[in-house]
């Protein structure tokens, strides 16, 4: 596992804030799913998204955007990319280019740094980036393959010469293995962050709550939007102790959702799937986890006492949904996995155990998860009692 403050990969294009209701949408279409919100910047897109379709969302950014409490470094690294007058300009983020000129022109150097990237070829990792450039008065010759640092470096060592000055405005952490390929190549390279990713402070308990939800499944979906985050929270289970629970839960129970392959790529190395758009943008995300929660999220099974459907924490029965507090909603998913044979008493106090973070379970525990449940079902007789040997679905 990469720790959270080591050089890491560029994150996947940026989001759109565009997310217009299209002809799937409804206002009830994620209800009784919770979802995870783990990125910082631009959380309120992904949150109102699902708060509006109806799912109960948790936010917990793992990593925070910061700006230095002085711009003296971002100043410095300007005036040298001034001066250098780069041949070629790798443009990585929208966010990073227009924090930039921002910084820039209320330092008076906007005017200097326009005239020195004026006939300078500018290659772009997306078209946020390339929104950024055009959006400072400048034009592209070129977007990566594939939207990514290293394919956007690719394309400067195959059709530029080498020995030239590249300047590259990175962003959060800095991707040290692609400035080396570009420094084995050519003359100066010449770099300018605008902005960095810090760590949550110790003090914030969103994170400790999402690593609790997510060990004890009380959570469907958790959304990433970069792979620092992922390793944030990877080392923040790991400082909680509960490393090996955290990737057993995304792994099965809980759905991991990432907006592009390189946020994907610390999820795979641990044996994770996690789904992924096709196109590397937050409204395509917010698409992809509302049809998947809808395909693959709900149970649904066939009982003497009617359908019964479970989706997320709400339970669809006699025509009406219920809310299932945590341990009824556990009992009932075994119950309903189980397809009406019987579910012994130490399975289901078992089960109780795994999801729960206050320690094991006991016969007491269960039988009060399981009355819990009966009185939330509000339907006697479809959770049925099998003498000396557990509990059924009536179906």
């Amino acid at each position: 596992m990469t720790d959270a403050t080591s050089s890491l990969p560029t994150p996947d294009v940026g989001p759109d804030a565009t997310d217009a209701p299209g002809p799937g949408f409804r206002a009830d279409q994620l209800e009784g799913f919770r979802i995870g919100v783990t990125s910082d910047r631009r959380s309120s897109d992904l949150i109102d998204a699902f708060e509006r379709r109806g799912a109960k969302v948790m936010h917990a950014p793992t990593l925070r955007i910061s700006h230095a409490p002085q711009e003296g470094p971002l100043l410095e690294d300007t005036r040298a990319m001034i001066a250098a007058v780069p041949d070629v300009l790798l443009a990585t983020t929208g966010y990073g280019i227009r924090r930039w000129f921002e910084v820039a022109d209320a330092a008076g150097l906007g005017p200097d740094l326009l005239a020195a990237l004026a006939s300078t070829d500018i290659l772009v990792r997306g078209p946020k980036a390339r929104g950024g450039i055009r959006a400072a008065g400048l034009n592209d010759t070129g977007m990566s393959d594939s939207e990514t640092t290293a394919s956007l470096v690719d394309k400067v060592l195959a059709d530029y010469p080498p020995g030239l000055v590249v300047g590259i405005q990175v962003h959060g952490y800095t991707d040290e293995t692609q400035l080396d390929r570009l420094r084995a190549v050519h003359r100066d390279v010449i770099t300018v962050a605008p902005y960095r990713w810090t760590a949550i402070d110790d003090t914030d308990e969103r994170v400790q709550r999402l690593v609790e939800a997510i060990c004890t499944q009380q959570l469907d979906c958790v959304t990433f939007t970069s792979a620092p985050a992922v390793d944030a929270l990877f080392v923040a289970a790991e400082g909680m102790g509960v490393y090996s629970q955290v990737v057993a839960a995304l792994r099965a129970g809980v759905c991991a959702a990432a907006v592009g392959p390189v946020t994907s790529a610390p999820l795979l190395a641990v044996g994770i799937e996690p789904i992924q758009p096709e196109r590397f943008r937050m409204g395509a995300l917010i698409r992809l986890v509302c049809e998947h929660l809808e395909d693959k999220g709900i149970d649904r099974i066939e009982t003497r006492h009617g359908p019964l459907a479970l989706r997320g924490s709400v339970v669809e029965v006699g025509g009406e949904r219920r809310q299932l507090p945590p341990s009824a909603l556990t009992i009932l998913r075994c119950l309903v996995a189980a397809q009406g044979a019987v579910v012994t008493r130490e399975e289901l106090t078992r089960a109780l155990t795994s999801r729960s973070f206050s320690g094991p379970q006991d016969d007491h525990a269960m039988e009060v998860s399981l009355s819990r449940l009966r009185q939330a079902l509000g339907v006697p007789g479809l959770v049925a009692t099998v003498v000396k040997r557990g509990y059924r679905l009536d179906v």
